[in-house]
């Protein structure tokens, strides 16, 4: 009896292993928006044992990102939730003494986001401050006994909003921006808190914004970022300035340079302070951020990272204030890499296929990163000795049931030799040899690039069946300065040569089925779309995201008037240049594609007017569109259910079209 249920137990355990084993996975769909979470603003406790950052998750019921507190140890064995209201965390920080973990949050119905604090060893947070403007940024000061602040006033006078909605009075160059809306005189301004008495001092005041703010190592000064030209809405200068931490404190100029420079950080012993600044001293949206370090008390600069003709950020001074590590965007990778200060060397400390999205110390000289696979979204990881470490695991329940697409890189030829970059996802089930229907899914920017990290769209597209392809046109960043600034005042042109480029190749290769090519994307991908159903039609079907064409009805309409004063001049002189600029809207007769538009009802970065215009004249042509506006919709879609409906669309557009 007892041998019977022995091998009946064996028998049970052998078949749900077989059970769990044999389980098919299914391939990602839209409707895993509402199960992708999301890993942010992480920071390694003073004593280095902890890790506290933000994550963000759907609200199912809500239909809402909701973001809360965790932590996590550093070996990754204790993984801790500190905070779990409806009102959502942000910008957790440690007390020096790594007793308290503060954070933002608007709770309790405050109709202003105020500091919290959290004792690490439990219990409920507690409200530090009662500010009365928008928090924008904070900092501890290294002796914790204060807090700076950069916080901007309610109003251009600082006084409350009133009850009843009010006439916007606008009188400003740049005078609006996606999601904040129309601009009036707000100003941003330093302010420094102190933590026992809870007494606001006030640093800066003026017409002018302050931020960024950093303390020095010994708590007696603030450098901070503030642009304090006679018309700052008319360039992009920003300067690096530093203060004695006390009110009425005299201010100085620490950089001249007059493009822009930004995230001033000091060195261990608070004699420089490293920033970035930009390649040009005039203002270009085709720049990359430099490494530089200067003299507390200014002077001349050290530019460390001109000759690698690379974008950096997150820079990090080193413990012991000899290097300074970045990030650095290079051909679809973003590698962790270190500056020799006086010797200008750069050493790279963890690269490959694969994309790294945030840098912190270790108190053990190790380093804090964020990283990003072509099959992971981003999870923390520890990097000692250039070797990633795995600390979180949030998403292993999201990947589980999931059959994602492969991932592969390709270079093609545009028909002026131009070498362009790209990824090819394709489905997981796609027999080899055959040729498949094949979206051009394009990013936005254009000074962006695609890199080998986690991408939801181009997985939910590929595992519907279609081979997608993501494209690092000229125009992208990662391949430097030349490459990026190549469509400067001639959108439309170089960029389209290059997505045919990467057409011709995929359907040289057998990849693609000639006659099922699609094409889509968002914002600049959007725009790029319009621009090349407008100058081919072997594009079947396409899908065109918060763009435009009608190059001169945006100027004054959309937030880009800079770059169009800088790069194509006011249109009253430049008629010409404009009308060529919009010519898929002014040569629309030559669209043979049927195209799916889709925006943000609120969107001022690319206006609902210029998709509206292309759905216009498309259905006045009688091909085949459709218009969808997404009601209180900035140029991001956030809310969940409607980034579900855009996958969705996306796909019963392109079906509809290629899979005939």
């Amino acid at each position: 009896m007892k041998t019977k249920l022995f091998l009946f137990a064996i028998t049970c355990v052998f078949c749900t292993n077989l059970k769990a084993q044999t389980t098919p996975k299914r391939p990602i769909a839209a409707s895993d928006v509402y199960r992708l979470s999301s890993i942010g603003s992480p920071k390694v406790s003073p004593d280095g044992a902890w890790v506290a950052y933000v994550l963000s998750s759907v609200d199912t019921a809500k239909n809402r990102r909701n973001a809360d507190i965790w932590m996590i140890s550093w070996d990754g064995q204790q993984s801790i939730q500190l905070t779990s209201s409806p009102d959502g965390e942000s910008q957790p920080q440690w007390s020096p003494d790594g007793k308290y973990l503060s954070f933002v949050s608007a709770r309790q119905g405050a109709t202003a986001a105020q500091i919290w604090l959290m004792d690490r060893r439990g219990g409920e947070g507690k409200q530090l401050t009662t500010l009365k403007g928008d928090l924008q940024e904070y900092l501890w000061s290294p002796d914790g006994k204060k807090i700076a602040l950069a916080i901007q006033s309610t109003d251009s006078t600082g006084i409350p909003k009133a009850k009843q909605p009010q006439p916007y009075v606008l009188d400003r160059y740049h005078f609006k921006q996606d999601v904040e809306g129309y601009l009036q005189k707000k100003r941003t301004h330093l302010y420094v808190f102190d933590v026992a008495t809870k007494k606001l001092d006030t640093l800066t005041r003026g017409d002018y914004n302050e931020s960024s703010p950093a303390w020095s190592p010994d708590g007696k000064f603030l450098a901070f970022v503030s642009n304090r030209t006679p018309e700052p809405d008319k360039n992009e200068n920003s300067d690096i300035w530093v203060m004695e931490a006390k009110p009425k404190a005299p201010i100085k100029q620490i950089t001249t340079w007059t493009g822009s420079e930004s995230s001033p950080a000091w060195s261990p012993d608070g004699m420089q302070i490293a920033y970035f600044r930009s390649s040009s001293a005039t203002y270009t949206i085709y720049d990359q951020n430099v490494l530089a370090v200067v003299s507390k008390d200014g002077g001349e600069p050290n530019v460390l990272s001109t000759a690698l003709d690379r974008p950096v950020l997150n820079l990090r001074w080193t413990k012991d204030g000899q290097s300074i590590a970045v990030l650095v965007s290079d051909d679809r990778q973003r590698y962790v890499a270190q500056y020799a200060v006086k010797t200008k060397q750069l050493v790279k400390i963890a690269d490959g296929n694969r994309s790294f999205s945030a840098l912190e110390n270790h108190p053990n000289g190790a380093w804090l990163t964020l990283l990003s696979e072509p099959r992971l979204p981003a999870e923390l990881f520890a990097l000692e000795n250039g070797t990633p470490r795995r600390l979180t695991k949030h998403h292993e329940e999201f990947l589980a049931p999931l059959d994602l697409a492969s991932v592969e890189g390709f270079v093609s030829t545009s028909k002026d030799g131009t070498k362009v970059s790209g990824l090819l996802f394709k489905p997981s089930k796609a027999v080899a040899n055959q040729k498949l229907p094949t979206i051009l899914f394009i990013h936005g920017g254009p000074t962006a690039q695609d890199e080998w990290g986690f991408d939801l769209s181009r997985q939910i597209l590929a595992q519907a069946g279609y081979a997608v392809a993501a494209i690092n046109y000229r125009g992208s960043n990662g391949r430097g300065l030349a490459f990026c600034s190549a469509i400067s005042a001639d959108w439309g042109n170089k960029e389209v040569m290059d997505l045919h480029g990467v057409a011709d190749y995929l359907v040289q290769t057998g990849v693609a089925d000639p006659n099922k090519l699609g094409i889509g994307g968002w914002s600049y991908g959007g725009i790029l779309t319009n621009y090349a159903i407008a100058s081919d039609t072997r594009f079947k079907a396409a899908v065109s995201g918060a763009s435009s064409a009608q190059v001169m009805a945006l100027y004054g309409v959309d937030q880009y008037i800079l770059q169009y004063e800088n790069e194509l001049g006011p249109p009253w002189k430049n008629v010409d240049k404009y009308m060529k600029l919009s010519y898929p809207f002014l040569q629309m007769d030559k669209i043979k594609t049927p195209t799916l538009f889709l925006v943000g009802e609120k969107d001022f970065n690319v206006p609902s007017m210029g998709s509206e215009q292309m759905y216009q004249g498309l259905r006045s042509l009688g091909i085949p569109t459709q218009l969808i506006i997404y009601p209180g919709q900035f140029h991001g879609i956030t809310v969940p259910n409607f980034q579900k409906d855009r996958f969705e669309r996306y796909i019963g557009w392109f079906d509809q079209y290629l899979k005939k």
